[in-house]
């Protein structure tokens, strides 16, 4: 009789151990964290980022970045865009991506030279990212960061930089993309797309390129403000979006501001 018990015991914690680990898997969600940029007119910009926090409503979880070395953010702009970390979170509501940056490696080149970049509140609390989706257990799942630099360099009063990072989350493939090209190359334009209350903001790479990843499906207005006041601004009205669609607006000419 005491051998049927015991066996019985040994039985009932193997279930119970087999349904620990089954829950265990079904409440988790593999996530990718990529990044990817918006032009700036700099010659480089080099983030070293440490760590990445994520929080759900089930828990949070720190995600080392692999190569844990600088990198030049401008590399990655116009589709092009890099792997940061991959793991496994706990799944439930996405509710905020946290970049925490390395004290040393930061910094911007301009006109071939280099300056520090004073990131204080992307080394200690951390660069915040609110996000609002959801982690469906066992579904892969990645997030896009959509790194405004042209938004994010602050010169300073003395010749230094700072950043003050300006940074959209974009889960993939839930939405779409426009992209084009304003000449001439010397109005050096800045481009907007406005998205309820938020603006998002672009400027033209050396070849007059532009790129917005991330646009949900809907009609929108561009907006093309040249920095040289020698051309006129442009509007571009009732661009349509669709989700997995990149829509090419073709090429912009702006025209003289006297005309």
């Amino acid at each position: 009789m005491k051998a049927i018990f015991c066996i019985g015991l040994a039985a009932l914690l193997f279930l119970n151990a087999c349904e620990s680990d089954n829950d265990s898997t079904q409440n988790k969600t593999p996530i990718s964290i990529k990044i990817t940029d918006a032009p700036g007119r700099y010659d480089a910009v080099l983030l070293n980022i440490d760590e990445i926090e994520i929080l759900t409503s089930n828990g949070r979880t720190i995600l080392d970045v692999d190569d844990n070395e600088p990198f030049d953010i401008l590399e990655f702009s116009m589709g092009k865009d890099t792997l940061l970390a991959t793991e496994t979170v706990a799944s439930g509501r996405l509710q905020e991506v946290r970049l925490i940056l390395d004290d040393e490696g930061n910094e911007i080149i301009v006109d071939g030279e280099r300056h520090p970049l004073a990131t204080p509140s992307g080394q200690s609390s951390g660069v915040k990212i609110k996000v609002h989706d959801e982690l469906i257990p066992n579904v892969a799942y990645t997030l896009l960061l959509d790194f405004d630099v042209a938004s994010s360099i602050v010169q300073q009063g003395n010749g230094g930089y700072s950043l003050k990072p300006v940074i959209r989350a974009i889960p993939e493939a839930v939405s779409g993309v426009i992209y084009g090209v304003v000449v001439p190359l010397d109005a050096a334009p800045k481009i907007y797309i406005e998205i309820g209350d938020e603006r998002i903001g672009a400027v033209t790479n050396a070849e007059g390129k532009f790129y917005f990843p991330g646009i949900e499906d809907g009609t929108y207005t561009i907006v093309i403000e040249p920095e040289n006041e020698a051309f006129a601004n442009d509007i571009m009205e009732n661009v349509v979006v669709e989700t997995g669609v990149a829509k090419d607006i073709g090429t912009i000419t702006l025209d003289s501001a006297s005309l």
